[in-house]
């Protein structure tokens, strides 16, 4: 040694914590650069995975909404089955009621008799009209309508072909709905 060195201490000769660090890990000592794209990589990935974790919560939460709809609407449609003939049934009863009330009657007269079968002709009309059932009448006359007429013969007549002569039978439509079709006799050519 020369004059003008010293000798190492003890202390001198130990490496500072980020050697040691280092050393173990066996990595090299970073830049501040890495050290703050690494923290910018870091934020980003927790604020992904922030997001991630509320996109799956809304999309668990949208499923459950849609099973809940799907469920309601399933339930909805039974009932709708089951109770469909409650409210016809309900405009049929005070019918049942009339005709009964007339079979009560001992001696009644030819005049009572067509009174109460004209009343309860009409309360029937009213339970139709309530239920969306309609009369299908065609008139003498009318063109022959093969979606809600049903022609039983052809007779000769002084109308134009395939035109309606007479009614036998009327039909009925329910909500659009051809339920039963008229019988009709129509005109030969």
């Amino acid at each position: 040694m020369t004059q003008g060195e010293q000798n190492p201490t003890p202390e001198d000769l130990q490496p500072t914590p980020e050697a040691a660090a280092n050393a173990q890990t066996g990595a090299q000592p970073e830049s501040s650069e890495a050290v703050g794209a690494e923290a910018v990589l870091n934020a980003q990935l927790a604020e992904a995975q922030a997001r991630l974790a509320e996109m799956h919560d809304a999309f668990l939460r949208a499923k459950a909404e849609g099973d809940n709809v799907r469920r309601r609407a399933q339930e909805d449609i039974a009932k709708a089955h089951k109770f469909a003939v409650e409210s016809f049934a309900e405009a049929l009863l005070p019918v049942k009621d009339s005709l009964e009330m007339a079979l009560k009657i001992d001696t009644p007269s030819v005049e009572s008799l067509k009174e109460g079968v004209d009343m309860t002709l009409k309360q029937l009309i009213t339970a139709f009209e309530k239920n969306r059932l309609v009369e299908v009448n065609p008139q003498q006359g009318e063109k022959l309508d093969p979606m809600k007429h049903q022609a039983i013969s052809m007779v000769p007549a002084e109308q134009e072909a395939n035109t309606v002569v007479s009614v036998l039978q009327k039909g009925y439509m329910i909500a659009d709905r051809l339920l039963r079709p008229a019988l009709v006799t129509v005109s030969q050519a």
